[in-house]
């Protein structure tokens, strides 16, 4: 069959799901995932030919995409700031404004010089706390996260990218007692209010984890007050906090901080003007 022909297939199939731009995407990631092949490849050979054996992966991505499966899912792979990692229905597939967020703390160049300790509060994938030990070798690095079937995700990830991770299972609700100490904490929690569901597409409501995503209407700083409370605790003097937040609760989450004694707290835009980052020191 002619690779082309498979491609307007997937756009058939999905025009009712996706623009015409997003379905392109999917076949091009299929074609380089399945049958390593780039995706200029029809502009250079535009009737190319595959065999059935090379059209059943593709057909069976197609089915899966007909489902609103994510296409980092059927895949099971993502990246993140240059990464490959591993993801499945156990973690979050990463978002381009957490990639901001390690930008930010990696903004700061003297990070590099200093044997840092730091924690990864609802690590997930480990996406986070692997690109910060890739980026600073000397650091020591620890992820937390409630789900054993996350945690070995982000293990898996952490061995293929050859950084040393320390993992943690723990519900940082439950005010965990670690007997550590830390130069810098950074989380990504649940903050979705149960509220917004409706804003979301099928593919992120039906296939990623409720409890990586959503928190209730009348609660919904309840993950940044646990971890405010046990920053304020576990962080070395002059330590740092940093949070992805909610867009809509910017100003709400840097008055939580303000309430629990934070100092120099900054709130961030993201890429596309939402307020979407927040970082404060703990004081000396």
């Amino acid at each position: 069959m002619y690779l082309k022909e498979i491609k307007d297939i997937y756009r058939k199939e999905l025009a009712h799901l996706y623009p015409r731009e997003e379905i392109d995407s999917f076949f091009y990631y299929c074609i380089e995932h399945y049958l390593g092949m780039e995706r200029f490849v029809l502009a250079l050979e535009p009737n190319i030919v595959i065999s059935k054996q090379e059209e059943q992966p593709l057909f069976e991505g197609l089915s899966q995409l007909k489902l609103e499966r994510p296409i980092q899912y059927i895949l099971g792979v993502t990246q993140f700031m240059n990464l490959v990692l591993k993801v499945n229905e156990h973690v979050l597939i990463p978002r381009p404004e957490t990639e901001e967020l390690v930008q930010w703390i990696l903004s700061n160049s003297d990070l590099e010089k200093e044997p840092l300790t730091i924690l990864d509060i609802g690590t997930g994938s480990g996406c986070i706390a692997i690109a910060l030990a890739k980026a600073l070798p000397k650091a020591q690095l620890y992820g937390l996260d409630i789900s054993e079937d996350a945690i070995e995700v982000a293990r898996e990830n952490a061995i293929a990218n050859n950084v040393s991770i320390n993992f943690i299972q723990k519900d940082i609700l439950k005010g965990p007692e670690l007997q550590l100490s830390f130069d810098l904490i950074v989380s990504n929690p649940p903050y979705v209010r149960e509220a917004e569901k409706k804003e979301m597409h099928n593919n992120v409501k039906a296939y990623e984890p409720d409890t990586a995503l959503f928190v209730s209407n009348e609660n919904p700083l309840l993950f940044y007050e646990a971890i405010a409370n046990f920053a304020s605790r576990n962080l070395k003097p002059d330590g740092a906090l940093y949070l992805e937040i909610n867009q809509y609760l910017g100003k709400e989450t840097k008055a939580l901080l303000e309430a629990a004694n934070f100092l120099d707290i900054e709130l961030r835009k993201d890429i596309f003007s939402n307020d979407r980052m927040l970082k404060g020191n703990i004081g000396k």
